[in-house]
C-alpha cells in the first residue's frame, strides 16, 4: 500500500525540521496496512483515521530515534527529554496519541501483549525494500 501522510504533516506534530522522516513513515506505513490487513479499517471509509494514525506512529517512531526535548537550560547545559517509562507506543505522547486514534483497539491489544510477554515468534515478512519493518507476531494463549 502506499503511504497515507506526509513529512510535512508528521514534522507539523513534531514541531520541528527533521532528519529524514521517511524510514519512520514506513515504519507507520507497515503497521497502519496490517491494521487495514486485519479488518480493523476499510481503507476507503477510514481513510482520514488511518492517515492520522500513520502521522502519529510516524512521530512516535521519530521520537524513539530523537528524543523529544522538553526543556534545556544554558548554565551548566541541562536538558530534559520528553519521555514515559512505558512499552512500544505508550512510550512517547506521540505513540498514545496513535493509541487513542486507533477505535478498533488493535494497537493497544498489541502494546498489551507486548507487555504481558505473550509475543513468542517475530518473523520478518518481505523484503527491506518493500517494507522495512513488518513483523508477524504469534502470541502464547
Amino acid at each position: 500500500m502506499a503511504q497515507r501522510t506526509t513529512k510535512e504533516a508528521v514534522e507539523a506534530i513534531l514541531e520541528v525540521d527533521c532528519f529524514e522522516l521517511q524510514p519512520f513513515i514506513d515504519t507507520a506505513s507497515c503497521t497502519v496496512d496490517e491494521l487495514v490487513a486485519k479488518g480493523a479499517y476499510d481503507e476507503t471509509n477510514d481513510a482520514k483515521r488511518l492517515e492520522l494514525i500513520e502521522r502519529w506512529l510516524s512521530a512516535h517512531f521519530y521520537s524513539t530515534a530523537s528524543p523529544r526535548s522538553s526543556s534545556e537550560k544554558a548554565g551548566t547545559a541541562a536538558e530534559s527529554y520528553q519521555y514515559k517509562v512505558d512499552l512500544y507506543y505508550a512510550s512517547t505522547m506521540y505513540g498514545q496519541q496513535a493509541l487513542a486514534l486507533d477505535t478498533s483497539g488493535c494497537l493497544a491489544s498489541d502494546n498489551k501483549n507486548i507487555k504481558d510477554g505473550k509475543r513468542t515468534k517475530i518473523q520478518v515478512l518481505g523484503s527491506p525494500r518493500s517494507c522495512p519493518v513488518r513483523y508477524r507476531y504469534n502470541y502464547n494463549k
